[in-house]
């Protein structure tokens, strides 16, 4: 997602939004087309703020190189490092181990399924709006290199949902702090975090 900003007292005022709609089960798009279509979303724009969510890590620092990008927010990210696929993230992060630990810790089954690592903390009708828009992501993405030098110079903040099952919380602030040096922020919700607290996530968006 792209924030631009706008005025407040504006009708509808506040930071204008485009989305992107990337082609997740198109086996012919890796991340330069991903890349390709966030770019064309941002335009021209000069002070974007770019929101990337999970997979969307992947894509961001790519961007970042070719655009004006003001700002950098990673949501529940797999954040990547400069040639890495996001096929090898997970073994290369240590994701599976701190998934099963974290399941066993809190309780529920070590076995995926999206009702209990995704949909957890999803209200019911929003959940069931969702389910004429999903579709499986094709391997083009995940065997996609992320050829980036390094972070743009650029504010970067990263939030966590402090109920993430499928990237849980000490999880991905292992990962920030050795992969970026950053300390995320933590709001609570799970991994489809603008969906389980749309607020929160306002909020922190707009917070300067």
């Amino acid at each position: 997602m792209v924030l631009e900003p706008g005025p407040a007292s504006a009708a509808g005022g506040g930071p204008r939004r485009r989305r992107s709609r990337l082609p997740g089960d198109d086996e012919s798009a890796g991340l330069q087309e991903y890349t390709r279509l966030v770019l064309e979303a941002i335009g021209d724009s000069q002070d974007a703020v770019l929101v990337a969510q999970s997979l969307g890590a992947f894509t961001a620092p790519l961007v970042c190189e070719k655009a004006s990008v003001r700002e950098l927010v990673l949501v529940n990210a797999m954040i990547p490092l400069p040639g890495e696929s996001p096929g090898a993230w997970w073994e290369n992060t240590g994701w599976a181990a701190a998934q099963k630990a974290a399941a066993t810790a809190r309780g529920y089954s070590t076995e995926f399924d999206a009702e209990t690592y995704f949909l957890h903390d999803i209200p019911p009708e929003v959940a069931a709006d969702g389910e004429n828009h999903q579709r499986s992501e094709a391997s083009a993405a995940f065997e996609s290199e992320c050829n980036f030098t390094r972070w743009p110079n650029i504010p970067i903040r990263v939030l966590i949902g402090a109920a993430d099952r499928f990237f849980p919380l000490e999880f991905q602030r292992r990962v920030a702090r050795e992969r970026m040096r950053v300390e995320p922020d933590v709001v609570a919700g799970g991994h489809l975090l603008a969906l389980a607290n749309p607020a929160g996530v306002a909020d922190y968006l707009l917070r300067r």
